[in-house]
């Protein structure tokens, strides 16, 4: 007797308990890396830009100088229902985070089976791009779960052409917009889509596409609202500022760095994935909708890269180009799988992939206790940009105690994390750093009058207490900014200092008073600043 697609009984028998093992296998995993992830969460410190999103999420606005609202509407979230701290914070992005394995096993599973979906997202848990994703609060986690949902919605909405499908298709698109300027790829995946291949034309004739756009189209509105509050800020950074537009040679290294994130042997059959796809795309669904959603990601990154933004870290970009690889990646390794250099090839990527989450876990967790982070002292690979904040935080705490006045920072990164560990107390200024300029900042702090020109506008000769995070610049450049430091503190005078981990943490105190109009300009060598700063470095 026959039941569903020329299955029989024996078949069907032969198949549950693997799926059944697939699927343990999936939440067992799940269960693991999530209780993994949580713990790192709840004791990681936050870095500077994490920081910043906080600052963000008190002053709620259409949006800011560096990013849409989305991430600072979250934190915003978290912290109300679950207090201030480091999970307050977290645990929204923890939680769409976690929703991601989901909507990759989903996706595969209405792409082709049950068993591909649980297989998909076990490769995406082992993904260490995508398995960490939610341990920090960053506009990446919205904007990648966006992401996948757009293409889920899209997949069932270009098979049934339900108006419920092209309805979440719009509000997962709005979502990318109210997250990220990098909203523009999936955008443009989808019109390549439908430009491109036969069945995506098609779509141009049906009313759910353009009711999905016009929803989309509504995520742009306070992105808009807030570039003509602040005079095009946030367009003038990301495409303008932050870009050198101009060749360089070394983003060739691309494709080592993606294969870095992705573990090399799982990157490679991403790849191989990729073009098996693109060469069956004429079979029509599923392959020309992961075909194209693909490699618009891998490729356009990797040649956007060659001329766009080269100081900064951009290797979760293509993510969201991996994710319905995942899917595909099980069924084309399916023939294959009787041969069995293939068969050790594949279970040597995934276990390589796993170990790689698993190393990338264990970092964030030596970063998040200093006894971790003075193990990871004497690495290159030690994480600056995680540690430190605490010790600061208490000691300005301390400080601002016993020697009252406006509370400064060098920088708007240490503005940030001292803020965030003072919860907001007292309001923290930064100084005009080239970090505030090089990150977008410099136009927000304005807004918010936190920065130089308000200090001196609101406190000019009144006591000021000053951080500084010595080890923020390079090296050829601590000389110069430490210098200029005298000229923005009058009479100063050393509280503090805290060289942490084995110095690669420097954060000194100074008291002294907000300058006046007129001051006269002080000599390096007869600034306390730069002779404690140098002295440190000797």
């Amino acid at each position: 007797m026959k039941k569903g697609k020329g299955m029989t009984m024996r078949d069907r028998g032969s198949v549950a308990p693997g799926l059944a093992r697939w699927r343990g296998a999936f939440l067992i995993a799940f269960l693991v890396l999530l209780a993994a992830r949580v713990a790192v969460a709840a004791q990681l410190a936050p870095f500077g830009d994490e920081a910043f999103y906080w600052q963000e999420s008190r002053h709620p606005a259409w949006g800011y100088s560096d990013l849409p609202p989305l991430t600072a509407w979250m934190i915003r979230l978290g912290e109300v229902l679950a207090g201030h701290g480091v999970l307050g914070m977290r645990w929204p992005f923890l939680l769409l985070g976690s929703a991601l394995p989901w909507l990759v096993v989903a996706f595969a599973r209405r792409a082709f089976d049950a068993r591909a979906g649980w297989q998909a997202g076990l490769l995406c848990l082992a993904l260490p791009l995508a398995g960490t994703l939610g341990v920090m609060a960053v506009p990446d986690v919205p904007l990648t779960v966006a992401s996948m949902l757009a293409l889920y919605a899209l997949l069932r909405a270009m098979q049934d052409d339900r108006l419920l499908d092209w309805l979440l298709l719009g509000v997962a698109l709005a979502v990318c917009w109210l997250t990220h300027y990098r909203a523009v790829m999936p955008m443009l995946a989808g019109l390549l889509l439908f430009v491109l291949t036969p069945r995506g034309r098609v779509q141009w004739r049906r009313p759910g596409f353009w009711m999905a756009l016009a929803v989309s189209l509504a995520g742009l509105v306070p992105l808009l609202i807030a570039n003509w509050q602040q005079r095009g800020a946030g367009v003038a950074f990301q495409l303008v500022e932050r870009n050198p537009w101009s060749f360089h040679a070394d983003a060739l290294v691309q494709p080592l760095e993606q294969a870095a994130a992705c573990t090399p042997l799982l990157y490679g059959l991403l790849l191989w994935a990729a073009w098996r796809s693109w060469r069956r795309r004429g079979e029509g669904a599923p392959w020309d909708l992961i075909a194209i959603a693909s490699l618009c990601f891998v490729v356009l990154y990797f040649v956007l890269g060659l001329f766009a933004d080269d100081v900064r870290f951009r290797a979760h970009w293509p993510l969201p180009g991996y994710l319905p690889l995942l899917g595909a990646l099980p069924v084309l390794l399916r023939p294959l799988w009787g041969r069995r250099w293939i068969r050790r090839t594949i279970i040597a990527a995934v276990g390589m992939a796993f170990f790689g989450h698993l190393c990338g876990l264990a970092y964030l967790g030596l970063a998040a206790s200093p006894a971790g982070a003075d193990a990871l002292a004497g690495w290159k690979a030690f994480p600056a940009r995680f540690v430190g904040w605490r010790e600061s935080g208490a000691a300005a705490r301390e400080l601002l105690a016993a020697h009252p006045g406006a509370l400064v920072a060098d920088n708007f990164m240490l503005a940030a994390e001292i803020d965030f560990q003072l919860d907001g107390a007292v309001p923290v200024y930064a100084l005009d750093s080239p970090l505030n300029t090089k990150h977008g900042r410099a136009p927000q702090l304005a807004v918010w009058q936190r920065d130089e020109a308000a200090l001196r506008q609101a406190h000019a000769g009144a006591p000021m207490l000053l951080a500084v995070d010595e080890t923020s610049l390079r090296i050829r450049e601590r000389s110069d900014w430490l210098g200029s430091l005298c000229d923005r503190i009058a009479a100063a005078q050393a509280l503090r200092r805290l060289d942490l981990f084995d110095g690669r943490k420097r954060i000194a105190f100074y008291e002294g008073r907000v300058p006046m109009a007129g001051q006269p300009a002080i000599a390096p060598a007869q600034c306390v600043i730069w002779r404690e700063g140098a002295a440190a470095f000797r």
